[in-house]
């Protein structure tokens, strides 16, 4: 057996490790969103989440919410406008501005969401997560050894099973 390079050398390769369990969890999800047959992807939803909570939002504020460059917003934005998902317009005050608007089918989908998949997704992480006290480094390898012997998809799968048959 290959030993874990990148978790043997600890603080060092943290990035790498929290892009890996991030890699990791967002096909996850996306596999459980493609399940419920949501036509969204997994790092659309917060985009969709902070419009649904804050109200409809110019790009550069949805960029700064979600701590994600501008560019990668508009392209986000442009997809999901050429599914219907939201509505973009010039901002009323300052023309140079573009404003996010969810339409009917992205609410429909938000609505989905916090109905169907995210309640599942925060009580499996907790799960997981909330056991573990201490050193990060020794939280990140509880994480991640539960996703490998069981993914988020699987326990998520799992536990609707044993909700039905219970």
């Amino acid at each position: 057996m290959v030993e874990d390079f990148v978790r043997r050398k600890g603080y060092l390769t943290l990035g790498t490790r929290l892009k890996r369990i991030g890699d990791r969890l967002q096909a996850d999800v996306q596999q459980l969103i493609d399940a419920e047959g949501v036509a969204v992807q997994t790092g659309q939803y917060p985009l969709l989440a902070a419009i649904d909570e804050q109200g409809p939002m110019t790009v550069g504020d949805l960029a700064e919410a979600l701590g994600v460059s501008q560019p990668g917003i508009t392209r986000s934005v442009g997809q999901l406008a050429k599914q219907g998902v939201v509505t973009v317009a010039r901002g009323p005050k300052d023309q140079r501005t573009k404003v996010v608007t969810l339409t009917r089918q992205g609410q429909d989908i938000v609505d989905q969401g916090k109905r169907d998949l995210w309640p599942l997704i925060d009580e499996s992480l907790a799960a997981i997560c909330e056991k573990e006290r201490g050193n990060i480094l020794d939280q990140l390898d509880r994480l991640e050894r539960a996703l490998q012997e069981n993914s988020l998809f699987q326990r998520i799968k799992q536990n609707e099973k044993a909700n039905i048959d219970g």
